[in-house]
C-alpha cells in the first residue's frame, strides 16, 4: 500500500541488511521494497526480532543497507560516503527515542541547538530557530531548563523540537511514548498528530497497537519480511475485534 500522491520521501528496492554471527548469516532485512510519500504518518510494526528497528536505523542512515536500493529525498543513499551520510542524518532526518537522549548539563535550548551546530548559520540563528521549535511544540516558557527540571512528557518535547530544528524531510519515531505513563503518552501522540496535520512525513516504529491507531498506514513486519502493509483503517490485526494480537 502507499499513499500515491505528493512527493515521494523514501524509496526502498530489495534492501536486505545481513548480519554475521560467527558462521551464521541472519536476515534481518530480507528483500524489503517500499514507498513513502510526503506528509504521510506511518507506523512499523513486529514482534522482537522482526526487523523494525533494523529497517528504522537503515531508513535512517545510521546502517548501510548489504544490499539494494534506498533513494532518500530523491538521493541515492547507496552511493554516499561515510560523511555524506552523516550530513543527510543532520539535514533531512529527525530522530526521536524512547530515552530522550538529552545531555544533562545543557538547557532545553541548548539540547536543541545541537543538530545546527555544524550549520552554516551563526548562533543567534541557531538561537531564533531552536526557540522556535521549542514553542512549536508548547516550550516556549521552559527554554532555560534542563532535564532533570522537566518532567518526562517535557524531556520528549525538547527531544521531539531537536528533531525539528532543521526542517527535516522525514521524522523518525522509535518507541517515543515507550517510558512516559499513559496520559503524557497520549499528549505525545497528539503533538505527532499535529505535526502531521502541519505536512511533517513521520515514521513511528512501535509495538503498540493505541500508538500505531494514531497513524495512516501501518507497515507490519515478520521475519524481515513486510507481511502486511494497509491503511490504518484496513488493518483488521489491531482493530482489537477479538482478531487482534499485539505485535
Amino acid at each position: 500500500m502507499s499513499a500515491g500522491n505528493g512527493k515521494l520521501i523514501i524509496r526502498l528496492d530489495n534492501v536486505r541488511r545481513i548480519y554475521k554471527v560467527g558462521v551464521e548469516r541472519i536476515h534481518a532485512l530480507d528483500g524489503i521494497s517500499l514507498r513513502l510519500y510526503e506528509n504521510e504518518y506511518v507506523a512499523v510494526m513486529g514482534q522482537s526480532g522482526s526487523g523494525k528497528s533494523t529497517l528504522m536505523n537503515v531508513l535512517g542512515c545510521l546502517d548501510r543497507a548489504s544490499s539494494g536500493y534506498y533513494e532518500l529525498d530523491g538521493q541515492d543513499t547507496t552511493r554516499l560516503s561515510d560523511a555524506e551520510l552523516a550530513r543527510v542524518r543532520n539535514e533531512r532526518i529527525g530522530f526521536v527515542f524512547q530515552s530522550f537522549e538529552l545531555l544533562g548539563q545543557l538547557t532545553a535550548l541548548r539540547n536543541v541547538e545541537i543538530p545546527l551546530i555544524y550549520s552554516r548559520d551563526g548562533w543567534l540563528s541557531r538561537r531564533r530557530r531552536a526557540k522556535k521549535a521549542l514553542e512549536r511544540v508548547g516550550l516556549g516558557g521552559r527554554i532555560k531548563h534542563r532535564p532533570n527540571q522537566l518532567s518526562g512528557g517535557e524531556k520528549q518535547r525538547v527531544a521531539i523540537a531537536r528533531a525539528l530544528v532543521c526542517d527535516p524531510s522525514i521524522l523518525l519515531a522509535d518507541e517515543p511514548t515507550g517510558n512516559l505513563d499513559s496520559k503524557t503518552s497520549e499528549s505525545i501522540l497528539e503533538l505527532f498528530d499535529q505535526l502531521h496535520r502541519e505536512g511533517q512525513t513521520i515514521v513511528m516504529v512501535t509495538h503498540e497497537e493505541h500508538v500505531a491507531k494514531h497513524t495512516k498506514r501501518i507497515i507490519r513486519l515478520e521475519d524481515g519480511h513486510i507481511c502486511s502493509d494497509l491503511a490504518a483503517e484496513d488493518d483488521i490485526i489491531g482493530r482489537g475485534d477479538g482478531e487482534g494480537k499485539m505485535l
